[in-house]
């Protein structure tokens, strides 16, 4: 009978002992705690806690114990700073959306932050890095979105509407769209450019970048003229505007290629009304791409053409 008894104590005993072994008895509250899950007795303790970890770039206790600090005192300014450094924790890791979002939840949650402004700088600098085609570090995890650089700058824009990177970011979100080939949706971003920041140094590139999307829908299978003279009239705009800009020689050789490109337009109207028997028309045509755009491969076309129809007389 006792050594029954004494094996069933050593057994409690077993049992007890490990689950123990990660609790502490508090006398001031009278109670065990568990450290691993317990927060410190105070938002700066706690806080300091976890930035000990951060300092020693242990990330993983970093992050569990400023997750603390949001957890126990979600009012203190503690809080808001540890979701600050929780940004900053997954931006050294390189994940570069997860910081993205870890910053816009200071803004979210805490907007009297002194840490607003550079956290507008630090998401505007996220969405340049998206936008030069960075991706999450870890491979084979997919995006929650096309390009994040939109959801960023849209944020930047949306953070500080009228502040020193808001103009900026709203022409980098016209670039982006640009590059995706969504290019009405660019138009309107580098409109914003020029009605919402009208005094700002990106109003001269927005405008160059409203006549390349013009441009660009032109070359699509389904453009018609008017966007490719739509597109030329933009540039043109531009050149008188800014005859001096950098850009102003590239809108120039943009002017140069639609004009080609309409005079092509011309010559094959001409050849569609030879084709059917309509001389009169055809020469009209062919004689428009000679006088408009005497300087075209097309006008040496359309002179050939014309001299063939009049053999044919």
């Amino acid at each position: 009978m006792k050594r029954a008894a004494a094996i069933l104590v050593i057994l409690v005993s077993l049992a007890v002992t490990p689950a123990y072994a990660y609790w502490i008895w508090t006398p001031k509250t009278g109670k065990w705690t568990n450290p691993k899950t317990s927060a410190k007795p105070s938002p700066r303790e706690q806080f300091d806690f976890a930035k000990g970890f951060y300092e020693l770039k242990n990330y993983p206790e970093a992050k569990a114990e400023f997750k603390k600090v949001l957890k126990y005192y979600p009012k203190s300014f503690e809080a808001s700073e540890s979701q600050y450094y929780l940004g900053l924790i997954e931006e050294e890791q390189d994940n570069l959306y997860e910081a993205y979002l870890a910053y816009q939840k200071v803004i979210d949650k805490y907007p009297f932050s002194e840490r607003i402004q550079e956290i507008i700088e630090r998401e505007y600098k996220l969405g340049e890095k998206f936008m030069e085609g960075q991706r999450r570090k870890a491979l084979g995890v997919a995006l929650p979105v096309e390009n994040p650089a939109i959801e960023i700058f849209n944020k930047v824009i949306e953070n500080s509407t009228y502040g020193p990177l808001a103009a900026a970011a709203q022409y980098k979100l016209g670039l982006v769209l640009k590059g995706l080939l969504r290019y009405y949706e660019a138009e309107e971003a580098f409109n914003k450019v020029i009605s919402n920041y009208p005094g700002s140094e990106w109003v001269e590139a927005a405008k160059f970048q409203i006549a390349a999307c013009r441009a660009a829908v032109s070359r699509s299978p389904d453009y018609d003229q008017w966007a490719t003279q739509e597109a030329k009239e933009k540039f043109e705009e531009f050149v008188q505007e800014h005859p001096d800009a950098v850009l102003s020689r590239e809108a120039e050789k943009n002017i140069a290629r639609l004009r080609e490109k309409e005079a092509e337009a011309s010559f094959n109207i001409g050849r569609f009304y030879e084709k059917q028997k309509e001389a009169a028309a055809a020469r009209i045509y062919y004689q428009r791409v000679m006088d408009d755009y005497p300087e075209s491969r097309w006008a040496v076309k359309a002179l050939e053409r014309l001299q063939i129809m009049e053999k044919k007389k």
